[in-house]
């Protein structure tokens, strides 16, 4: 077990972040994030992509799956830029979203890819 968790360190990792938004504000949040956080994050060396998913059920959940080459990478960005970049988002929604969810996942033994 030892042997697979020093592995996944090692690998690919996603953050995963889910949003509440009213659904009228679906479509400016995805816009704003991609114009802002995509493009901040993608100066960074890991970032290797981010997808949006929406929930046909529920239309004010968005989720972000972000993949970074190694965990090292994704933490390496310095939080004051990270908060400046925040800033920004905040400024152009303003209070229209929050963040109800937040999670880390690696790719587990045997995943390429």
């Amino acid at each position: 077990m030892a042997n697979w968790q020093i592995q996944g360190m090692q690998g690919i990792v996603i953050e995963f972040l889910k949003f509440k938004i009213p659904s009228q504000m679906q479509e400016i949040f995805i816009q704003k994030d991609a114009e802002i956080w995509t493009t901040a994050l993608a100066q960074y060396s890991g970032f290797l992509g981010k997808e949006v998913w929406l929930n046909p059920q529920d239309p004010t959940e968005i989720i972000f799956v972000i993949r970074w080459a190694t965990k090292e990478q994704w933490q390496a960005i310095p939080l004051e830029e990270l908060a400046a970049i925040e800033q920004k988002f905040a400024v152009a929604l303003g209070d229209t979203y929050e963040l109800v969810e937040s999670a880390e996942y690696q790719q587990g033994l045997g995943g390429k890819g």
